[in-house]
C-alpha cells in the first residue's frame, strides 16, 4: 500500500463473513431486457447517480449524451444551432441536423448497439459510436420524448422509463429538419435531484469552444466561438498569462498553451469534442511533446518539470474510432489514430515539434519570456531541494501510532481500481481526534480516509512554496494526498474539509483553502476539493425524548438535522412548544451514530470553484493578506450577533 510505512492505515472490517448453503440452478439465470439492465446497472453507463450538487452527477451526463448526438451532426455540416433549454428538472434539446431516418426513431432510441455511427465514412471521428448513449438517457427518464423532422415528415415517440407509451405515424410537417429530445430524469434513481446552471454552462461553453461558429442557446442566452481554445484559456485563466496564448491548428488537432505565475501545471484535453477531464494517452503525449520540444529549442538541460509549472494548455484532437476507458468518455485509451493512422503520441508529437519550434523561432520575445519562467522554477526548484528532502525523510520518520491519516483501501490513482469506488474514493481533513473519531468509527473504509490536523495550519497567503515542506501539517497533508510532485498521483478523488462550524473551525477552513488555492490551483479546477456541510441544529420532540423512546422510528420522525437558521425554524414551527434545540458547535460533539448519515450516500458537500470573474487574487490579499487594520475595520462594520435565546 502506498504511503503505508508513513501514516498508519487502521484498516478493519466490522461485517464477519457467514457461510451459508446456496442453491445454484436454472432458474438463478436471468436475461435482463436492455432497459431492466440499465436501470439496475445505472453506473456502467453514466458513472455516478448524485442529486445534482456536483459536476460529475449522472444527470449532467444525461444532458451530455444527447448533446453529443447533436453535436456529431454539426461536426458533419449539419445545422449551425443547438437550442437547450432547462425547466423545473425537464431537459429539452433540439438540433437542426439531418434528422434520424424516420423509420429507425424507435431502434435509434429503444435498441441497444443500434446507431448509425459503425460506418466511419458517415461519422469518422464521433465521440458516440456504440449507440448506447442516448438509450441510457430513455431507460433513466420517467419521460423520454424523441421527435424526428426529416424533408417535411416528421415521427415521435413518448416513453414512460424505457416504455413505449405512444408512438405517431410519420406525418407531414413544415418544421425545419432535426431532432428534437425532451427528457425528465427518474427522481426514484437520481433522488432529490436538481439541475445547477454553474455545472451546464461550462459544459455549453466547452461545445462552442471546440466548434467554432456553432451556437448553443441555453435558457435563452447565446454562446458562440469564434477563437476556438483561445477563448476556452481566456476564460478559464484565474491569473494573467505571461505571454499571449500561442495557438496552433492543424488537421485534426488543436493547440493552445500559456504560461502564468502560478505553481503546478493546468490541462483542458478534449477527443472528438468530448471534454477528458482525466486525460489519457492524448495528455501524456502533448506534455511529453510540449517539454521536449523547449528543451531542445533552448538545448539546454531542463527539468521537464521545470518547463511546465505554470503552464496552462488546452489541446484537442480527432480520433477515429476512439476508445474510451468507460461509457462516460472522459479518459481516452485509444494507442493510435485510427485504424491506418499513426500513434497518438507520434501524430501529437511531430506537429508539436513542427509547429511550436516555428513559433519559437519567429516570436523572440514569447521565447525570452518562456525561458525567464523556465529559470525561475528551475532556481526555485534547486533552492529548495534541501528543505524537501529533509521534509520527506521526517515524512516517512514519522510514527505509525500517531495515525494522522486512517486510509481507505480504494484509491483513485490505483490502475486497476474498481471505476466507480475509485470516483467515491474520499478523504476527510478534519481538527482534533474528537471530529477524526466519530468520522472514524462509522466511515466506509473501502472509500473513506481521514486525515486528522493538529491545530491551525499556517497562513500560507505570499510565502515561498518551500513553507509545504517546512510546516508539518502542510507536508504530511500533501505526502497523504500523494501530490508532492503534481495531482496527477491523487489519491482521493474527493478531498473534503471537514471543520467544525464555530470561529476556529471556519478559520481553520480558510487557511486550508488558502494552502490549496495558492499552491494547487489545478486540484480545485478539476473539481476535487469540497467542504462538508455538517448539520448547525438539532431539533426534537422533546416529550419524546423525556419517554426515552429517543432511538425509535417514531422518535426519529421527530428529529430533524438542520443546516441553517431558515431549517430551523421550519423544524420548531412543526414541533411547536415540544421543540428540544441544539446547537452543535464542533464535530466532535456529534454522535458516531448521528454522523452516520452526514458522510453517508446523501451527505451534503459544497465544490470549491475557481473561476476568472471571482477575483480570487484580491480575495486572497484582502482576507489573508497583512492588512490587519482594514480587514478588522470590515469585520467590525459588518458583524452579525447571532441570537442564542432558543438554543439549549
Amino acid at each position: 500500500m502506498e504511503n503505508e510505512d508513513i501514516f498508519s492505515a487502521d484498516i478493519t472490517d466490522n461485517e464477519t463473513a457467514a457461510s451459508a448453503q446456496v442453491n445454484y440452478s436454472e432458474d438463478d439465470i436471468k436475461t435482463l431486457d436492455w432497459k431492466e439492465h440499465i436501470r439496475r446497472r445505472p453506473g456502467m453507463y453514466i458513472g455516478k447517480l448524485g442529486d445534482g450538487s456536483n459536476f460529475d452527477d449522472g444527470i449532467y451526463v444525461l444532458i451530455k449524451e444527447v448533446l453529443d448526438n447533436a453535436i456529431d451532426e454539426y461536426m458533419m455540416g449539419f445545422g449551425k444551432q443547438i437550442i437547450v433549454t432547462v425547466e423545473e428538472g425537464t431537459v429539452t434539446v433540439r438540433d437542426h441536423g439531418r434528422g434520424i431516418p424516420l423509420g429507425k426513431v424507435v431502434d435509434a432510441s429503444s435498441k441497444m448497439n443500434t446507431g448509425g455511427k459503425y460506418d466511419s465514412k458517415a461519422f469518422k471521428k464521433s465521440v458516440g459510436l456504440n449507440g448506447v448513449g442516448i438509450k441510457a438517457v430513455n431507460a433513466l427518464s420517467t419521460e423520454f420524448f424523441i421527435r424526428s423532422v426529416r424533408d417535411g415528415q416528421a415521427k415521435s415517440v413518448l416513453y414512460h422509463c424505457g416504455e413505449i407509451v405512444e408512438e405517431s405515424d410519420i406525418l407531414p410537417t413544415d418544421e425545419p429538419n432535426g431532432t428534437m429530445v425532451r427528457f425528465t430524469p427518474d427522481a426514484t434513481i437520481f433522488r432529490d435531484y436538481h439541475y445547477n446552471d454553474d455545472f451546464i454552462v461550462p459544459l455549453v461553453k466547452n461545445y462552442t469552444f471546440l466548434n467554432t461558429g456553432l451556437a448553443i442557446i441555453f435558457n435563452g442566452k447565446r454562446y458562440i466561438s469564434r477563437n476556438g481554445l483561445l477563448d476556452l484559456l481566456r476564460d478559464n485563466m484565474t491569473t494573467e498569462p505571461l505571454y499571449p496564448p500561442i495557438h496552433l491548428k492543424g488537421e485534426d488537432i488543436e493547440i493552445a498553451l500559456t504560461h502564468a505565475n502560478q505553481y503546478g501545471e493546468e490541462y483542458y484535453t478534449f477527443v472528438n469534442g468530448q471534454h477528458t477531464t482525466q486525460g489519457g494517452t492524448h495528455l501524456t503525449a502533448f506534455k511529453e511533446a510540449v517539454s521536449r520540444t523547449m528543451k531542445d529549442y533552448f538545448a539546454r538541460n531542463f527539468e521537464y518539470s521545470d518547463i511546465r509549472n505554470g503552464m496552462i494548455a488546452a489541446v484537442s484532437i480527432k480520433v477515429e474510432e476512439p476508445v474510451f476507458e468507460s461509457q462516460t468518455k472522459t479518459k481516452l485509451g485509444s494507442r493510435d489514430m485510427g485504424p491506418d493512422g499513426p500513434t497518438v503520441a507520434k501524430f501529437i508529437g511531430d506537429f508539436v515539434k513542427k509547429e511550436l519550434d516555428n513559433y519559437l523561432h519567429i516570436n523572440l520575445d514569447v521565447a525570452n519570456i518562456i525561458l525567464k519562467k523556465v529559470q525561475d522554477s528551475e532556481r526555485d526548484r534547486k533552492a529548495m531541494a534541501g528543505v524537501t528532502k529533509l521534509a520527506r525523510e521526517k515524512a516517512k520518520k514519522v510514527n505509525l501510532h500517531n495515525k494522522k491519516l486512517l486510509d481507505c483501501r480504494v484509491h483513485l490513482n490505483d490502475p486497476k481500481g474498481d471505476e466507480e469506488k475509485k470516483r467515491a474514493s474520499s478523504i476527510f481533513i478534519t481538527e482534533g481526534d474528537s471530529a477524526a473519531g466519530s468520522i472514524t468509527k462509522i466511515r466506509n473504509v473501502e472509500t473513506q480516509a481521514v486525515f486528522s490536523l493538529r491545530g491551525k495550519p499556517k497562513n500560507s497567503y505570499g510565502v515561498p512554496a518551500k513553507i509545504l515542506y517546512e510546516n508539518d501539517e502542510f507536508n504530511l497533508l500533501q505526502a497523504a494526498l500523494n501530490i508532492e510532485e503534481g495531482i496527477d498521483g491523487l489519491r482521493y478523488n474527493n478531498v473534503i474539509i471537514a471543520t467544525d462550524a464555530d470561529v476556529d473551525g471556519m478559520h481553520i477552513r480558510l487557511l486550508l483553502l488558502t494552502f490549496f488555492l495558492q499552491f494547487f490551483p489545478d486540484m480545485i479546477k478539476k473539481g476535487h476539493l469540497y467542504v462538508l456541510q455538517t448539520p448547525l441544529f438539532r431539533v426534537r420532540n422533546r416529550k419524546t425524548t423525556k419517554r426515552g423512546t429517543r432511538n425509535s422510528a417514531s422518535a426519529n420522525e421527530e428529529t430533524y438535522y438542520c443546516y441553517s437558521d431558515e431549517e430551523r425554524i421550519a423544524a420548531i414551527a412543526k414541533l411547536g412548544d415540544n421543540a428540544e434545540i441544539t446547537r452543535f458547535k464542533g464535530l466532535g460533539e456529534i454522535s458516531p451514530d448521528e454522523f452516520r448519515g452526514f458522510i453517508g450516500p446523501d451527505m451534503r458537500v459544497d465544490r470549491v470553484a475557481l473561476r476568472k470573474e471571482d477575483a480570487v487574487a484580491e480575495l486572497l490579499e484582502f482576507y489573508m493578506g497583512k492588512n490587519t487594520m482594514e480587514r478588522q475595520n470590515f469585520i467590525i462594520e459588518n458583524l452579525v450577533v447571532e441570537d442564542d435565546s432558543q438554543i439549549s
